[in-house]
Formats: C-alpha cells, sequence, structure tokens
C-alpha cells in the first residue's frame, strides 16, 4: 500500500511539472549583412555580403591602419579609407 501511494503522488507531481516548448527562432532578413571574419597571418578580413552579394572588405591590419575594399564593375577590388555600408556601430561597452 505505501508503495502505491508513493507512486501515485510521484505521478501525480510528475504531471504537474510544466513541460518544455521550444522557442522558435526569428528569421532572418535578406537585406541584413551577413559578416563573415577571417584570420590571417598579417589581418584580419571582414567580408560583408548582403543578399549574398559581396559589397565591401574591411581588412584590419596587424600593423597599418584600417582599410576597405570594395568590389568594382571589372570583378577588380577598389581601396577607400572609409566604409560606404550603412551599419550601426553601437559601443555597448567600453572600458
Amino acid at each position: 500500500m505505501k508503495k502505491f501511494l508513493i507512486l501515485l503522488t510521484l505521478l501525480c507531481s510528475i504531471s504537474l511539472v510544466p513541460t518544455a516548448s521550444a522557442d522558435v527562432l526569428p528569421e532572418f532578413d535578406d537585406n541584413e549583412p551577413v559578416v563573415t571574419i577571417r584570420h590571417g597571418e598579417k589581418a584580419t578580413y571582414f567580408e560583408y555580403r548582403v543578399n549574398g552579394k559581396l559589397k565591401e572588405i574591411k581588412v584590419k591590419p596587424v600593423v597599418g591602419k584600417t582599410y576597405y575594399l570594395r568590389p568594382t564593375e571589372e570583378g577588380e577590388f577598389q581601396r577607400f579609407e572609409d566604409s560606404s555600408l550603412m551599419l550601426p556601430k553601437w559601443i555597448l561597452f567600453s572600458w
């Protein structure tokens, strides 16, 4: 009889526990830039793609100033000192 009561209370307590549910992840907007970071020996490269098309590469060398490469109509890259993309560049923490 004691085993039956213990089993019954365990079953009742399990049924009161809420079940876990998976959250649905938000879908990504195709207009949002996708950033791929590649680390090289002499620099770090940040590739910015919008709708799968390469828009800009940010080159951050180990020594020297950061610059940007943008593809031209001829399939080559042109060097610029400033970015042409309108991206939020918030600083959340700094110390």
